[in-house]
């Protein structure tokens, strides 16, 4: 089937202005000027609309999370038709704190439904814990040989649900998953949880070294618990390495410290650290626990929606900063993790490309390898 998208204001994610883009199979195959595509297709007219690529959502937790309180605490399984309606076309799943009661096992299946389902979803193995579970015995045999899996984590550090590993047990961990993925020739990236403890980022510091690893294998998520936790970011980021902002927050955790990811986001900026090196993810699925004194005292679930819900907010509120989030939703994390076809609107590229509709403030339409998985807000099975 051949559709041709046309009236749209077009983002690739960098703003290219008004184009039709042609979709033909599972592919983009032109992006042109409007009405200079003579073709037999469908023909989608997207006036006043914004076609941006589909989501690359770093970080979530697909098969749930939680349980810090009791396995009446974990969160539930997500299916696709959230993330299609958050404009999400390749989710990359983790277990996070649970790698006991949810395995590795568990959540590939999940990816694989997702997957045969038609998005491009992606997983990493291992979880808080070092040494870290696999699926095959190896972290480097399951980068390289299981095709859904693109790296490690996330990992954690700085925080007391974690294992406390040392800066040589996080530095082979990076070697083998960095290994995986110059042999997979995709992935290779340890996704590493910031906890809110005082070290922050000083394991990932004395991590690199003495070592021959780059910053960019390293790449910290959760860096809005505080401000001093993102200036560490910005230097972070100023060295070569992704640093990825959490945009499901709540009241009680910006009341305990968090920042929200707008403020976030132009705090790393004006920080110096490079728009390319930043990304937004959503933690959907995941706990959102609230601790005081180290005691569990509340807990709800993130949400994919909080990253078209902030794109769509700024576009009204602070639209300087749309072009910088968009980024930071599709290309940044797409490089962040090595993935080679995911992020970016191209001629050759997986056909999967988001309608936004900025007047009605909502997730208009998405495609996803070729495929219509939601039009007019109707979700397509």
């Amino acid at each position: 089937m051949m559709y041709l998208i046309s009236g749209a204001e077009c983002f690739d994610p960098t703003a290219l202005g008004q184009r039709d883009v042609l979709v033909a199979g599972s592919e983009v195959v032109a992006i042109a000027e409007p009405g200079s595509l003579n073709v037999d297709a469908e023909k989608i007219d997207a006036s006043g609309k914004l076609l941006v690529p589909g989501l690359v959502d770093a970080l979530t937790h697909p098969c749930g999370g939680g349980g810090e309180g009791g396995f009446g605490n974990r969160t539930a399984e997500m299916d696709v038709e959230t993330f299609v309606r958050a404009g999400v076309t390749a989710p990359v799943g983790a277990l996070g704190t649970d790698s006991i009661g949810r395995s590795l096992d568990v959540l590939y299946g999940n990816v694989m439904g997702m997957r045969s389902q038609g998005l491009n979803a992606y997983m990493l193995s291992g979880a808080y814990r070092v040494p870290a579970p696999s699926l095959t015995g190896d972290i480097a045999r399951d980068i390289y040989l299981v095709a859904p899996v693109v790296g490690v984590g996330e990992v954690a550090i700085a925080d007391h649900r974690g294992t406390q590993p040392s800066a040589q047990e996080l530095r082979r961990l990076a070697a083998e998953t960095q290994l995986g993925g110059i042999l997979a020739g995709e992935g290779g990236t340890v996704l590493v949880h910031v906890g809110a403890g005082d070290a922050r980022l000083s394991l990932l510091r004395e991590t690199l070294e003495g070592s021959d690893l780059s910053a960019s294998v390293l790449y910290p998520t959760h860096v809005n618990r505080s401000t001093a936790l993102l200036d560490e970011a910005a230097e972070w980021a100023l060295r070569g390495g992704y640093v990825d902002i959490t945009v499901s927050t709540t009241p009680e955790l910006i009341a305990a410290g968090d920042i929200t990811a707008d403020q976030a986001l132009r705090r790393l900026l004006e920080a110096g650290a490079p728009a390319e090196q930043i990304t937004l993810s959503s933690d959907a699925g995941g706990s959102l626990p609230v601790y005081v004194d180290g005691e569990l005292v509340g807990l709800t679930a993130a949400s994919p929606d909080s990253l078209s819900d902030l794109l769509l907010g700024l576009l009204t509120g602070h639209p300087e900063l749309f072009p910088v989030a968009l980024a930071a939703m599709t290309r940044n994390p797409a490089s962040a993790l090595r993935l080679n076809d995911a992020g970016a609107i191209s001629v050759g590229s997986r056909a999967d490309l988001l309608l936004l509709d900025p007047q009605e403030g909502r997730v208009d339409a998405l495609l996803s390898g070729g495929r219509w998985m939601l039009r007019d807000g109707e979700f397509l099975a």
